[in-house]
């Protein structure tokens, strides 16, 4: 049975945000008709085109909710470039009445800069390794796939808070699929995601929220009625038409 209370239930725009489109990110516009976005209890997906200000909503929830903006758990405090905006500070947070017993932001773009603060770390003395809770493996010995199943199969636990961002950036299809079985499996052990993505395949999780981010705001749709869905749909009903279009043919 699915758990039914977030450990996150809502984000707020504080009255005293700045609404002029004079600096970013409130230049975006889903980000400057932001009130309030309520949020699944065991997946919501953050969907639109790039630049749409998904991922930037995204990484202020992380670092609001004492997340590392490069990534990583509440414990990883390396930074490589500050370029994170100041979003965060003003976004108010409604908590559910648990707390996660654990957590992680996974930032595509990021990903092999955590992985090197991870053997930086292994290479002083303390505990065990901490690529111990990632499979014992390096992350760098890994293709970039493995590397992104390593962490969904081996970090992530349950009763825990995760936020990914465009996590199927390294995923082939098939491995796209087992992400939706382990993202399965990891709610059914009341686990809470955000997930930023443009996959057609995961945001195809059933009864998630969707929201989408477009030049309008932020609106909630249906998976049928996302331009993922059907663009991929109109595209492999007919390829051979499709291509001519986009060649100029017809």
């Amino acid at each position: 049975m699915l758990k039914t209370r977030s450990y996150l239930a809502e984000i707020q725009l504080k009255p005293t945000a700045p609404l002029e489109p004079a600096a970013f990110p409130f230049t975006l516009p889903a980000i400057r008709s932001l009130a309030r976005l309520v949020l699944h209890p065991n997946v919501t997906f953050l969907v639109g085109e790039n630049g749409s200000g998904k991922s930037t909503l995204l990484e202020a929830i992380a670092v609001g909710m004492g997340f590392n903006a490069e990534g990583g758990s509440r414990n990883f405090r390396f930074a490589t470039w500050e370029s994170h905006s100041s979003l965060h500070e003003h976004l108010r947070f409604v908590r559910g009445f648990e707390k996660p017993r654990d957590g992680f932001f996974l930032r595509a773009e990021t990903f092999y800069n955590l992985g090197s603060e991870i053997e930086r770390l292994d290479e002083g003395p303390g505990g065990p390794p901490i690529i111990n809770s990632f499979g014992g493996k390096s992350l760098h010995a890994q293709s970039h796939g493995e590397s992104f199943l390593s962490l969904f199969m081996e970090r992530f636990r349950g009763q825990s808070f995760y936020m990914l961002d465009e996590p199927e950036a390294a995923l082939s299809p098939q491995r796209q699929l087992a992400l939706l079985s382990r993202l399965h499996d990891l709610v059914g052990q009341s686990c809470q995601f955000v997930i930023a993505t443009h996959s057609p395949i995961l945001m195809a999780y059933p009864n998630a929220t969707i929201y989408a981010f477009g030049e309008h705001g932020i609106s909630q749709v249906a998976y049928e009625d996302t331009e993922h869905y059907r663009l991929t749909r109109d595209f492999l009903a007919n390829p051979a038409r499709m291509l001519r279009i986009l060649m100029g043919e017809e």
